[in-house]
C-alpha cells in the first residue's frame, strides 16, 4: 500500500480578528482552505463555545489572575440572548484534491463588549486536527472606538445586565463618563530614536445607524507636554464611517530628566460622534538601559 498525508493549507493564520461592530448588528469573514494533497478530505469544524465540556473546564481561576502571557479566555464573552456570538457555515463536507473550501465566519454580538473570543477547530476524518484559529472581535453601542496603550480593565464580564452608571444629566446631553487610557513609553539610553506608542480612533459604518456627518477627535497638547519631551503626530482629525485613524506619541528625554521620577503627564481625548465620549491619556515615560 502507499501511506500519504493529509495536508491543507488556510487562509488565515492563528488569529481572525473581527474588528468592531455595533451591539446588535453582523460582521463576516471568510476563511479558504485548500487540499494540497491528492485525496479526498472529510471535513467538520467545531467552535469552543459549544463543547460538551465547556462548564467542566471553566471551573478555574481566570487565567489573567494565575498567568502573565494569556490575558483573555479561549471564550470569552457570550451573548446574552443564548444564542452563538460566533458561527461558521458550512459545517461539515468533503474536499476534493486539489480544491479549496470556504467558510463564512459570522460575527453577531448582542451587546457592548471588548473580549468577544472563541475558537475555531477544523477536523478531518473527524479526529485530526488541521487549523485551530482564535475568533475575537469587540462590539459597542455607539459607532466610535478608541484603542491602544496598557490594558487597564479586567477582561472577565459579569453575566449579570448592568445598566450604565452615569449620572443622568451626562446621559440627557450625550455624554458618558471620562475613561482611561495608559500609554507607556520607553526610551532606549543614548538612541538615536525615540520612544513610540499610538492610538486608534474609528468609526463604524452599519446599517442600523442613519448616515450622520463625521466624527471627529481631539487631543490636548498643552505646553506642559512638549516641555516634559512629549511630541503628538495628528492629535486633531475627522473620519468618515468606516475609516481609522492612528494619534502617535513620541518621547525624548529633555535634557533636565530626573531619571529616579520618570514624567507621569496626562491629556484629555474627546470623540464627537452621535454621542461625545472623553478618554483621559496617561502618558508614562521611562528611560531603559541599552541592550
Amino acid at each position: 500500500g502507499h501511506g500519504v498525508v493529509a495536508s491543507t493549507e488556510c487562509s488565515v493564520g492563528e488569529v481572525l480578528d473581527m474588528g468592531y461592530v455595533v451591539a446588535g448588528d453582523t460582521g463576516t469573514a471568510t476563511v479558504q482552505v485548500k487540499n494540497t494533497s491528492n485525496l479526498t478530505l472529510p471535513f467538520s469544524v467545531q467552535l469552543e463555545s459549544l463543547s460538551p465540556t465547556r462548564d467542566r473546564d471553566q471551573q478555574k481561576i481566570p487565567s489573567f489572575l494565575t498567568s502573565s502571557l494569556q490575558r483573555t479566555e479561549i471564550v470569552g464573552t457570550q451573548n446574552y440572548n443564548g444564542f452563538s456570538v460566533f458561527s461558521v457555515s458550512p459545517t461539515e463536507g468533503k474536499i476534493e484534491a486539489g480544491k479549496s473550501q470556504d467558510f463564512v465566519v459570522t460575527f453577531s454580538p448582542d451587546h457592548e463588549s471588548l473580549y468577544y473570543s472563541d475558537r475555531l477547530k477544523v477536523l478531518l476524518f473527524g479526529k485530526q486536527t488541521a487549523h485551530e484559529i482564535h475568533l475575537k472581535g469587540a462590539a459597542r453601542n455607539h459607532p466610535i472606538f478608541v484603542e491602544g496603550g496598557v490594558p487597564l480593565d479586567v477582561p472577565v464580564e459579569s453575566l449579570a445586565v448592568t445598566s450604565p452608571v452615569a449620572p443622568q444629566e451626562a446621559l440627557e446631553e450625550g455624554n458618558v463618563p471620562a475613561l482611561s487610557l495608559l500609554l507607556l513609553l520607553e526610551y532606549v539610553e543614548g538612541s538615536a530614536e525615540p520612544a513610540r506608542a499610538e492610538i486608534t480612533v474609528g468609526a463604524m459604518q452599519s446599517p442600523l445607524l442613519a448616515a450622520k456627518k463625521a466624527v471627529e477627535f481631539s487631543l490636548e497638547s498643552g505646553a506642559e507636554l512638549q516641555r516634559a519631551g512629549f511630541a503628538l503626530d495628528g492629535p486633531r482629525g475627522a473620519l468618515e464611517r468606516g475609516q481609522q485613524q492612528r494619534i502617535g506619541v513620541s518621547w525624548v528625554p529633555p535634557a533636565d530628566l530626573q531619571t529616579s521620577e520618570p514624567p507621569l503627564m496626562s491629556a484629555l481625548l474627546t470623540v464627537k460622534g452621535d454621542i461625545t465620549e472623553s478618554y483621559r491619556v496617561l502618558f508614562m515615560a521611562r528611560v531603559v538601559p541599552a541592550p
